[in-house]
């Protein structure tokens, strides 16, 4: 039925049109490496019997990547087909509040799916700003909060701001908070042992801001350990409730982004001991059941096979990797070098899952390049509908490989990583040309070392041997198509569009353009 949605777009009316549309749920875990999934890691130190499900039962892109190595770029390029280097934010991420980085009128895949019949809702972490009334220690929690996912496409919000790090912790619904964030508190110790940073959010809570730590404003009821349940319990009861009025005559699209496996790593108690690798194998024992809860819910309501699962995570394994590793023996990032914040492999080729039993067929794998601000020109054209010139600047359509067909003709545009330093990295066929070193940017250039690194993926995935001095011209041409998709404004095929800025200070390699002022080190996002 699905094969000839194509063909049938200017033929059918719209009411029977949507009812072709598959439900979608976009499912986004935070801090999830490749490694992090048991059917792509032999040697993972846990099982996740749902997700591999998802493997099992649908196709693998084993070559996906997110946009960006940290949260909030990542969100914005899934959100919006559009690299978030090319707004304002050039480095790091947001905190709970500001301007949301997604500028009105842009189109997402929110507002793409509502505005083509579907019903649209987010359930989890936003973490791309929204606008509460007053400061820190002065506000109005009976004010709405503006700038936020219902402007933003969403027919239905349900969630946090941000990182559970970043303050105003109590759950928000449409553009309200259900409590005020009245009360006070800071990080308590936490449960990985390997790890000094790790921390806790959990009563008791304090009246009065507290004089050590950072100060995190909180809601008396809230309670990390039980976040990712009410997200998923949120979830299936809006699923439920619009699938009993509008039934397949108006499909639906959840967008639900988990918090976990980033901190605060917090297992419920009932899934403690459950992996070989410490508390966060345990959580990532608990977020694999939430996943199977999704199915569950999907299965009941009759709906299970006309809908699409997208299972994907924003970044690469917090960088705790490393001591897992060497206690546990699990490696979050599979093969790959590095983890989050990096321009190396694993801080951005995570597991990419998509499951829709009426067209993709099940165990598939597919071993192309593709990027999660693919999405949008995706399910552009599989509603059969072409994006403005100003939407999806760096989205490519693989709608192909989900129907089995032949690749098109023509290779793909290169893919553009992003270190959370600001840093870049291009990757072009079987090369990738980092143009910074892992996480640390240019500091190599400091030491008299050359901080470009050539790697060729298809003999080194794991990244150990670097090749640049022996390709020469490889470098140059990379480097050059690099600073075209800069320059250009996107990376696919369309006019020019404009970036916020014509140079910035991590573009290290383009000359800036005369009369144009240095800037200053502006405002850049938080570390995270």
């Amino acid at each position: 039925m699905f094969a000839c949605i194509g063909v049938c777009c200017g033929l059918a009316k719209a009411e029977t049109f949507e009812a072709m549309y598959p439900n979608v749920v976009l499912i986004y875990t935070d801090d999830q490496g490749y490694g992090d999934v048991s059917a792509l890691n032999p040697e993972a130190k846990f099982k996740t019997p749902n997700i591999d499900r998802l493997v099992h039962e649908g196709m693998t892109f084993t070559d996906g990547h997110c946009s960006d190595t940290v949260c909030t770029p990542s969100r914005y390029g899934l959100l919006t087909g559009r690299y978030s280097w090319r707004t304002r934010l050039k480095s790091g991420v947001f905190g709970a509040e500001g301007e949301c980085l997604i500028e009105d009128g842009r189109m997402t895949l929110a507002s793409l799916f509502r505005d083509h019949g579907y019903r649209t809702a987010m359930v989890g972490k936003w973490h791309l700003g929204m606008v509460f009334d007053g400061k820190v220690g002065d506000r109005d929690w009976s004010r709405p909060f503006t700038d936020g996912p219902i402007e933003k496409g969403f027919d239905y919000f349900f969630g946090i701001p941000a990182s559970m790090n970043y303050g105003v912790l109590t759950y928000l619904e449409a553009d309200r908070l259900l409590k005020p964030a009245d009360l006070w508190t800071a990080k308590k110790p936490g449960k990985v042992v390997h790890d000094r940073a790790s921390y806790r959010i959990m009563p008791p809570y304090e009246k009065e801001p507290l004089q050590k730590g950072q100060p995190l404003e909180v809601a008396g009821d809230f309670v990390d350990e039980k976040v990712l349940e009410v997200f998923t319990t949120k979830a299936i009861e809006w699923i439920e409730a619009g699938t009993r009025v509008a039934g397949r005559k108006k499909p639906f699209f959840v967008y639900l982004p988990l918090t976990s496996p980033h901190k605060p790593v917090c297992p419920q108690q009932r899934f403690e001991g459950k992996s070989q690798a410490g508390a966060y194998g345990d959580f990532m024992v608990e977020t694999d059941h939430w996943v199977g809860e999704i199915l569950k819910a999907l299965k009941r309501l009759g709906v299970d096979r006309e809908t699409m699962i997208v299972f994907t995570s924003d970044n690469g394994p917090e960088n705790t990797y490393a001591a897992r590793k060497e206690m546990y023996q699990h490696s979050s990032a599979g093969i790959y070098r590095g983890g989050k914040r990096d321009l190396y492999e694993g801080g951005h080729r995570v597991p990419f899952i998509i499951r829709w039993p009426e067209m993709v067929k099940a165990g598939t794998r597919w071993n192309g390049p593709v990027c999660q601000t693919d999405l949008l020109a995706t399910f552009g054209e599989m509603m059969g509908i072409g994006l403005p010139p100003n939407a999806g600047e760096d989205s490519e359509s693989f709608w192909n490989v989900l129907q089995g067909k032949p690749e098109k003709q023509g290779a793909r545009a290169p893919l553009v990583h992003h270190s959370a330093s600001g840093h870049f990295a291009i990757r072009d066929g079987d090369w990738k040309l980092n143009m910074g070193r892992g996480s640390q940017g240019n500091k190599a250039a400091k030491n008299g070392e050359s901080p470009v690194e050539l790697y060729n993926l298809k003999a080194d995935p794991s990244e150990t041997a670097e090749v640049g001095d022996q390709h020469v011209q490889i470098v140059q041409r990379l480097q050059s198509r690099l600073t075209d998709l800069i320059r250009h404004g996107r990376s696919t095929v369309g006019p020019k569009q404009t970036n916020d800025r014509e140079w910035w200070s991590q573009l290290t390699w383009m000359p800036a353009p005369e009369g144009t002022p240095v800037p200053k080190k502006k405002r850049r996002g938080k570390r995270k």
